[in-house]
């Protein structure tokens, strides 16, 4: 079992930043795949943001590519997510995930956090 247990969360205006952190454990964090999923209200889960068991690969949603940044410290076995210029219709859940391969899609994801809430504000 992994367990991700989500951070960082909080209202922020338009046009902020904030920083989401995943610490997770249970097993060696480095023999995963991690990723971030969000949900809206009303709406799917939906792809964020992966990366590799390394850290030298990443792979965003179109919707957040060049404003999101995802990194990894396997020492501290810690995910983070930086997200830069938020726009109010990234407000939703946000979802640690890891798997055994690459997250991109919700079929690849063997464990998920609880999720934290991050509302932007227009």
């Amino acid at each position: 079992q992994v367990q991700l247990v989500e951070s960082g969360g909080g209202l922020v205006q338009a046009g902020g930043s904030l920083r989401l952190s995943c610490a997770a454990s249970g097993r060696t964090f480095s023999n995963y795949a991690m990723g971030w999923f969000r949900q809206a209200p009303g709406k799917e889960r939906e792809f964020v943001a992966a990366i590799t068991k390394s850290g030298n690969s990443a792979y965003y949603a179109d919707s957040v590519k060049g404003r999101f940044t995802i990194t990894r410290d396997n020492a501290k076995s810690t995910l983070h997510l930086l997200m830069n210029s938020l726009k109010p219709e990234d407000t939703a859940l946000y979802y640690c995930a890891a798997g055994l391969s690459i997250v991109v899609h919700i079929s690849t994801v063997g464990y998920w956090g609880q999720g934290t809430q991050v509302t932007v504000s227009s």
